[in-house]
């Protein structure tokens, strides 16, 4: 019995002492920490006052600046001409000649075709003889009509007479004028022999030969034109607003085109007066100088518009931005060294750079170095990588995408 209760007192005094070790090592200062006086403080603030006491951490930061910042819209669009005929006879004849070659340039009202015009002149000359006969009748009629009016003064012939002569004048100046009808139309349809370029652009490939029939149904070569010509690009509908009044100011648009290593500029022309319901757009157009030909219709470009200004924004690194679960925040930099979390909105996106509200123009927010903080961490900031931060800040706004 004596033994049984000496186990039992040792095996007490054993969990004792393991207890004691444990409390000991959870409860034991970190290395390098300063011992606090009783009463100091809740459990929140001596955690951050452990993290103020460490080492402070190497981050990179940025200066918030306030600049204004063109909202631009960048979507991929595709060259169309101003200005494309199809060119097609009036009338069914023969083709005499070809004036024109393909890919050749040419202006409004350079002959292209020449049709057989051989009937066509010959009805044209028919229609003025007997143009030319009526004419001499109705002057031979007046000179009678005169000399009835002679006779009938004198009392020699009735005035019937006289009147039956007045009525075959009127008759003969009606043919007259339905003689010089005919002869404008032969020579409207002489004039469709030769086929002119409705406007300046150039000749597409060409079906037609000396030799081959020329119908109204048959296309005989279409014309492009190229100077100027315009980018039609899609712009979602929730910039609709700010596109409407960029158009009445026609507002710049840029075309990146593959290969070329500038940017051709133009300049807003069209908004279409409907949203396409399906994908959520509007359709606008841009007129361009094309007079060296670096757009060609049916190019896929990328366009760039400016639809508007944020005027005085306030502008940091996106990197800077950390998107949390309850929202987006950034750390600022206080006066003593230490970060703060600061709720932000991005207002808009350019670049590598964001227009945000929640940050005042010259607050420091870390940029790297931003998974390792806390609130009220302490911070030492790399000046090299702060200048770089802002050198592109300043870069982003010279030339912004």
């Amino acid at each position: 019995m004596a033994s049984k209760a000496l186990y039992a007192v040792a095996a007490c005094i054993g969990i004792a002492v393991a207890g004691g070790a444990a409390w000991w090592y959870q409860h034991k200062p970190a290395p390098g920490a300063t011992e606090r006086p009783a009463g100091g403080g809740s459990g929140g603030g001596g955690r951050a006052g452990a993290e103020g006491g460490g080492a402070p951490t190497l981050v990179t930061t940025a200066t918030a600046l306030r600049q204004d910042v063109p909202m631009t819209v960048e979507v991929n669009g595709s060259v169309v001409s101003l200005n494309s005929v199809d060119v097609r006879a009036q009338v069914s004849n023969m083709v005499k000649k070809v004036h024109v070659k393909e890919g050749q340039f040419v202006r409004a009202g350079e002959p292209l075709f020449s049709l057989d015009d051989r009937a066509d002149r010959a009805n044209l000359e028919k229609a003025k003889a007997q143009q030319q006969r009526d004419q001499a009748t109705l002057a031979d009629l007046e000179r009678q009509y005169r000399r009835s009016q002679e006779l009938l003064a004198q009392n020699f012939i009735s005035k019937s007479a006289a009147d039956n002569t007045l009525s075959q004048v009127d008759a003969q100046r009606a043919a007259v004028a339905s003689d010089q009808a005919a002869v404008q139309a032969a020579q409207v349809a002489l004039s469709y022999d030769t086929i002119v370029s409705p406007i300046s652009g150039r000749i597409g490939a060409i079906p037609m030969f000396a030799g081959s029939l020329a119908q109204p149904s048959t296309v005989m070569v279409t014309i492009t034109q190229l100077d100027p010509i315009a980018v039609s690009f899609p712009v979602p509908e929730g910039r609709l607003q700010d596109l409407l009044a960029a158009a009445k100011q026609r507002s710049p648009v840029t075309a990146m085109v593959p290969g070329l290593k500038e940017p051709l500029r133009g300049e807003l022309s069209f908004v279409d007066n409907t949203v396409d319901p399906q994908v959520g757009t509007v359709k606008a157009k841009a007129q361009f100088a094309n007079a060296t030909q670096q757009l060609w219709p049916g190019q896929y470009v990328t366009t760039s518009i400016s639809v508007r200004t944020l005027k005085d924004s306030t502008v940091i690194p996106q990197a800077a931005v950390i998107t949390a679960p309850n929202g987006r925040i950034v750390y600022v930099i206080g006066q003593d060294a230490t970060v703060q979390p600061r709720k932000i909105e991005v207002l808009y996106s350019f670049g590598d750079m964001a227009v945000v509200h929640g940050v005042e123009p010259g607050e420091r927010v870390v940029v790297e170095g931003k998974q390792n903080l806390r609130a009220g961490s302490r911070v030492r900031a790399e000046s090299a990588g702060d200048k770089g931060a802002e050198k592109g800040a300043g870069s982003a706004k010279r030339n912004p995408t």
